[in-house]
């Protein structure tokens, strides 16, 4: 996951026109997340709303002192009611506590199956996906984003919803006080729902463009750290620095923009509040005074108005919240919604215990997103590899060699034809039967933030957590023999030998010894089919000899297909495939092709080091030297080894 490419729904789409679904629709696609705890969130949102009926009693209560005690000074009602008072008071904060704990739970249930399900489905897409999406995009989805929409659900949803109660029962009480006030009240809080419509429609691109943003200052801080090397060895630091400037004062010129919408939205509210007391307090006096309404009255509406105060100014609060959910929620979904092409079958196939044929039958592919009309990358391609048999796939640069790896454990899947492992096409075998029957070492050796040992034995759990000693003893046994074929003995010198953990990516190790652990992961799950994609590219020469003579022990019990570059690693094979423009245009022993195919000779000499002729002190003897040729076999009659040339 960290292609720098831009996803097409992903990357910089800060910019994008926002067209989305509608707000209620979007928020209840969180239902499948929720379902589980539905039952403590309507505790939650009932206990708010007894809490909000509990301060609208305080009013009541203070109205009837006003009017009774407080006016006939009867010390006996007085002392009784102020107890009233503030047992209310109590029961209020108690009932906010227990809100509180009711909906923590559910804020946190729903945010781990948000992780669970948007990781679950990362792994289940295609490698295509990952090679356009930005990584930090991904990231911010899955962190930032779904911490958004916990806090909406374990606080937004819930204030929303009991401050809209509250409000209308508020309203409600006001007209019951004095229909008048209440009149003047609402007429003057109106306006809210105006500038409410026009903040949301507002704040919502601004709150897409924040996040898209923050993906992208994510993105360039992990490409920054995974290329720290290459940064440092070209003196471009600062250059990186100043691209990480712009991207963040862009960002933050975005969350500037936000504050100052949100400030002119919850300054609206608080001006328009400000009138409204003040004209309901004028016409107050004035009812006062006639005698159309006690003080009490008076006394009671303005106490119920203070109590809908704070639901009035967290509307624009818990409208931003709201918002930045459902733009968090469109973030989400659209990694969700993006199709696993590679799928299980409805009715899988058990693959035969065999030795592990692999069989190509008129395999063609193209990516999903290549543009309309491009060529496929394989065309009807056909190859056989039989049980126990070693294949090398030879071919120039961009023939596809390594997408006809990685079709081998539907990494990608076939656009046409079909593969078999001993008979089954793969796209009927359980991916996990297929991925535990065909292992594959890449030239690109990937190695995790683990130990020496859980990355060697990340195919085979069964070793890696041993039930007993007995298993313990096997699970050493085999490690070692995949360290020793792979000449990765260095592990043991290691601080903590093969328990010692190597930093991220491995990049703590060297290339060399990066490969040879992958090809010590792939080694030790004893495949039916081995598939290794040049996997010692990284080794000197001594090394790569003696991987190779290690190597043969294991080849002569698998099936093995080999992108070979290497004229030495193609002597590991039985046969060898030309891959030519998407297709096979050869397939025989290395003897047999170098007799009868130019095109052969072409691709090996063009991947060994070009001849070098040298003449001595006296110049009269010449000698030619290729180091390449000698793999080749082909040895001329002078003091020299020669290269054969197309």
């Amino acid at each position: 996951m960290t292609s720098t490419a831009s996803g097409a729904s992903a990357a910089s789409s800060a910019d994008a026109p926002v067209n989305r679904p509608r707000t209620v629709s979007t928020l209840m696609r969180l239902h499948p997340f929720v379902k589980g705890s539905y039952t403590r969130l309507t505790l939650g949102i009932g206990t708010a709303i007894v809490g909000a009926v509990v301060a609208l009693a305080i009013p009541v209560v203070l109205s009837w002192i006003v009017d009774g005690p407080l006016t006939t000074l009867d010390t006996a009602q007085i002392f009784p009611a102020v107890g009233l008072i503030a047992a209310l008071g109590v029961l209020e904060a108690l009932l906010i506590a227990l809100r509180r704990w009711l909906v923590l739970k559910p804020g946190t249930h729903v945010d781990g199956a948000m992780r669970k399900s948007i990781y679950n489905h990362l792994q289940q897409l295609p490698l295509a996906f990952h090679d356009k999406w930005q990584s930090g995009q991904l990231l911010s989805r899955a962190m930032s984003d779904i911490s958004t929409v916990r806090r909406w659900i374990s606080f937004g949803f819930v204030m929303l919803t009991v401050n809209v109660i509250t409000i209308v029962a508020g309203f409600a009480m006001l007209f019951f006080w004095n229909p008048v006030m209440a009149a003047v009240f609402t007429a003057c809080s109106l306006p809210m729902l105006f500038f409410g419509i026009r903040f949301e429609l507002r704040y919502r691109a601004l709150s897409r463009s924040a996040q898209d943003q923050a993906g992208d200052v994510a993105t360039n801080v992990e490409e920054s750290v995974h290329g720290i090397r290459v940064l440092k060895a070209f003196g471009r630091s600062t250059f990186a620095l100043d691209g990480f400037s712009a991207r963040a004062k862009r960002l933050r010129r975005t969350e500037t923009t936000k504050g100052v919408v949100i400030g002119n939205f919850t300054l609206g509210l608080t001006v328009l509040e400000a009138v409204a007391y003040a004209l309901s307090l004028v016409v107050g006096i004035f009812l006062v005074s006639s005698g159309a309404i006690t003080v009490g009255v008076l006394f009671a509406f303005f106490t119920t108005a203070a109590v809908l105060r704070w639901p009035l100014d967290s509307i624009g609060f818990l409208l931003q919240l709201t918002i930045d959910a459902r733009t968090a929620l469109d973030r989400f979904f659209e990694v969700i919604d993006e199709p696993v092409r590679v799928e299980e079958a409805a009715h899988p196939r058990e693959l035969p215990a065999d030795r592990g044929s692999l069989i190509f039958e008129n395999v063609s592919f193209k990516f999903a997103d290549a543009p309309e009309g491009a060529s496929p990358l394989l065309r009807d391609l056909s190859l056989a590899v039989r049980p126990g048999e070693t294949m090398a796939v030879v071919g120039l640069t961009g023939s596809g060699k390594t997408t006809l790896t990685g079709l081998t454990t539907r990494l990608y899947d076939v656009t046409a034809g079909r593969i078999l492992v001993d008979g089954v096409d793969i796209r009927d075998a359980r991916l996990s039967d297929l991925r535990s029957r065909v292992a594959m070492a890449f030239e690109d050796a990937t190695l995790f933030s683990m130990s020496v040992r859980e990355n060697v034995l990340l195919g085979r759990p069964d070793l890696l957590y041993p039930a007993g000693e007995a298993e313990q003893a096997a699970s050493d046994q085999l490690l070692s023999q995949a360290l020793e074929i792979a000449q990765a003995d260095f592990v043991y010198s290691l601080p903590d030998g093969i328990d010692t953990k190597i930093g991220e990516e491995g990049l703590s190790l060297s290339g060399g010894q990066r490969q040879r652990l992958a090809l010590a992961r792939a080694i030790v799950t004893q495949p039916a089919v081995l598939v290794l994609d040049d996997p010692l590219s990284a080794l000197d020469v001594t090394t790569e000899q003696q991987v190779e003579a290690a190597l043969r022990r294991v080849l002569a019990t698998t099936t093995a297909l080999i992108v070979a570059h290497r004229p030495s690693t193609v002597m590991l094979a039985d046969r060898v495939a030309v891959l030519h423009e998407g297709r096979i245009a050869e397939v025989g022993t290395h003897s047999e092709l170098l007799a009868r195919s130019a095109l052969y000779r072409h691709i090996i000499s063009s991947e060994s080091d070009e001849p070098h002729e040298l003449s001595d002190a006296t110049g009269d003897n010449e000698v030619v030297i290729d180091t390449g040729a000698q793999a080749l076999g082909e040895v001329d009659g002078t003091d020299g080894v020669r290269g054969i040339l197309p």
